[in-house]
């Protein structure tokens, strides 16, 4: 039986297949654009469940700051940064820089 959180995590889980590679987006950014805009938290535990899902690119989504917050989440110390720095993007302390110029908006996507 399906439950409303697995839906949800499903729909979740469709955006984040769309985010581009050497691209990052925010659980934030995704929430609003499903029409759960409070729902940013539950976006991370979507992020959280999907370490299993091959086809689901988990590290690409970090916090409204470029925070890697979900990093404990996967795999080795520091897989989260790997995954992201081996598309090009520049992490230094856990933080993406040039934030807004790898940022994918996924509202003016879909």
């Amino acid at each position: 039986m399906e439950t409303k959180s697995d839906n949800f995590f499903e729909r979740v889980y469709a955006i984040a297949r769309q985010i581009p590679y050497g691209k990052v987006t925010s659980y934030g950014a995704i929430a609003k654009v499903l029409g759960s805009a409070g729902s940013a938290r539950m976006v991370g535990w979507a992020m959280n469940a999907a370490h299993n899902l091959e086809d689901v690119p988990a590290h690409r989504v970090v916090n409204r700051n470029g925070l890697l917050t979900g990093k404990h989440h996967f795999d080795g110390t520091n897989l989260m940064q790997q995954l992201l720095e081996s598309e090009g993007v520049v992490v230094v302390n856990n933080q993406i820089m040039n934030f807004e110029s790898v940022f994918w908006e996924p509202e003016m996507e879909i």
